[in-house]
């Protein structure tokens, strides 16, 4: 798949220097694991485990990792889908981990989620035009139902569909149709975040390029900016200025994408790496790295590093000691007891 997507490279110079949108420190998100007649706690599942990162106001940030590692958990808890079980997110310097449902009016308007799959996400029994309206109604902004649809119209002929679809149901949209109504849904209320969860992956090759460029598009025209998760590297190479590498519930890696992708630090990333196509045939072909093992479970997961039960480089000190997250590079941190 990564041969097949050509999306559109920005440059990030711009928002080296910017002011942090988002924050995340610590951040926990433990489900229980409930047993017996009673329905107990006997354990948890440690979906998301102390990660740290943040995000510059104008950029994408990817968040990438295998299946199962937690990056869709992480952005669900950012946007307070999910409540977190420990940690702080602040957003625009306010913390925002403890505020109540009723006190998350004005966060739900700035921050705005894509959801991977286009079927289940929109409401069969809703119109677009309603799916649209509601929420301009709701936050009020608009006076009369006439200026919240020539709004909604507006917002379909800007990602690329008929202002006519807005009186039409999801099952009469492809499913690339309905991911650009899903996008125009998120900018209804001109958020300042947009967080996708995988808004890709459940899309034909042939349609990811065009709309990866949409969201790159727009993301210049509303003054947007991204946590784009994804498990395909290919397409978060295109994309993102920065990226967070996830494994396991825990964050092993965060740097530019180019330091990323020229000198991977961490045993985890270069493995990853390493299987991703060539999108060029000049391009030197890495030597594909293949990890033993299978992944821990999130309910027990390892002491010490996560990663040392399928890490090439292991050593004794691994499996007692947890890594810090250090920067050994400008602006390229990592966790691994190798650096």
């Amino acid at each position: 798949m990564g041969t097949s997507i050509v999306a559109q490279n920005k440059p990030n110079e711009k928002i080296q220097h910017s002011e942090k949108i988002l924050e995340v420190k610590n951040l926990k998100k433990y489900f229980p694991i409930k047993a017996g007649v009673l329905q107990r706690t006997k354990g948890h599942i440690k979906a998301v485990d102390g990660i740290d990162f943040f995000i510059r106001k104008g950029e994408t940030f990817g968040l990438v990792g295998e299946s199962g590692c937690g990056k869709s958990t992480a952005g669900r808890t950012i946007t307070r889908l999910y409540e977190p079980t420990e940690g702080e997110i602040f957003f625009e310097g306010e913390n925002i981990t403890s505020k109540k449902e009723r006190h998350l009016f004005n966060l739900r308007r700035n921050m705005q989620m894509v959801f991977q799959d286009p079927y289940s996400s929109l409401n069969p029994r809703k119109t677009v035009g309603t799916t649209l309206i509601e929420p301009l109604k709701v936050h009020r902004m608009y006076k009369t139902h006439k200026e919240c649809r020539e709004y909604a119209q507006s917002i379909l002929e800007r990602v690329g569909l008929n202002p006519s679809f807005i009186n039409r149901y999801p099952h009469e949209f492809s499913g690339g149709q309905r991911q650009r109504i899903g996008i125009a849904r998120s900018l209804v209320l001109n958020p300042k975040l947009i967080v996708g969860d995988e808004p890709v992956s459940a899309l034909d090759v042939s349609i990811q390029s065009q709309v990866l460029n949409l969201l790159n598009d727009l993301q210049d025209e509303f003054d947007l900016t991204y946590l784009f998760i994804a498990h395909d590297l290919s397409v978060v190479k295109h994309f993102s200025d920065r990226i967070g590498v996830m494994y396991l519930g825990n964050m092993s890696e965060v740097a530019n994408k180019k330091d990323l992708y020229d000198e991977p630090l961490h045993p985890y990333t270069q493995a990853l790496l390493s299987a991703v196509p060539r999108s060029h045939p000049r391009e030197v072909k890495k030597e594909r790295i293949l990890l033993k093992g299978d992944i821990p479970s999130p309910a027990n997961p390892p002491t010490g590093c996560v990663f040392h039960t399928r890490c090439p480089f292991v050593m004794d000190h691994c499996k007692e000691v947890t890594p810090e997250m250090k920067e050994v590079r400008p602006n390229h941190f990592v966790a691994c007891h190798l650096h």
